[in-house]
């Protein structure tokens, strides 16, 4: 069965010192040391297909028309817009160079929509997608569930995501995530 890695939002807005959004994903990330897991994934995971799939809005947020929660905070305080240096990917990504496929199109929590995300997997031979990431309880929610409604297989690596705080990411790896997909460490898959 050919699996992919699917990494969402390692942007730097999210995860860079002066990231606009940082303070909203570090206390998680950082007590699960997101970073450092995912980057070791990354070199171990020789036979997976890896996709980046970032979110990245217009200068002037055209796409979100009356945008609310966690989107209507991005276009307030200006983050992921398409040419600055919080909408890249942070360099511990950027690193791996086209390791690493990027697909453009993200505009919201889910990373299949308005992507090729799935038309990629598909031509892949792709059966079972790995998920890593911020937001636990938004982003990679979304696109697990939208994975899994496509019919694929989807585990969560739970030291490869983090959320707003650890309760949350806690409480979806023990109360939500088990409703649709498994969960291991990426030390496992790798």
């Amino acid at each position: 069965m050919k699996k992919a890695i699917i990494l969402i939002g390692y942007q730097n807005d999210y995860f860079s010192n002066d990231g606009i959004l940082k303070n909203v994903v570090e206390e998680s990330s950082k007590f699960t040391n997101i970073i450092e897991n995912t980057v070791n994934l990354i070199k171990k995971a020789d036979d997976f297909l890896i996709i980046s799939t970032p979110i990245i809005f217009s200068e002037n947020y055209s796409e979100l028309s009356n945008p609310v929660g966690i989107l209507k905070t991005i276009k307030d305080v200006g983050a992921f817009k398409q040419g600055s240096k919080g909408s890249e990917a942070i360099d511990e990504i950027k690193a791996f160079g086209d390791r690493i496929i990027e697909i453009p199109g993200k505009l919201g929590l889910n990373a299949f929509i308005n992507t090729t995300l799935e038309d990629t997997l598909r031509s892949h031979g792709v059966e079972h997608i790995y998920l890593a990431g911020t937001v636990a309880s938004i982003c990679i929610d979304s696109t697990g569930r939208s994975a899994v409604e496509r019919g694929f297989k989807v585990t969560m690596l739970s030291d490869c995501i983090s959320s707003r705080t650890v309760f949350e990411k806690d409480f979806f790896f023990d109360n939500i995530f088990p409703l649709y997909s498994d969960s291991c460490i990426s030390s496992i898959i790798a």
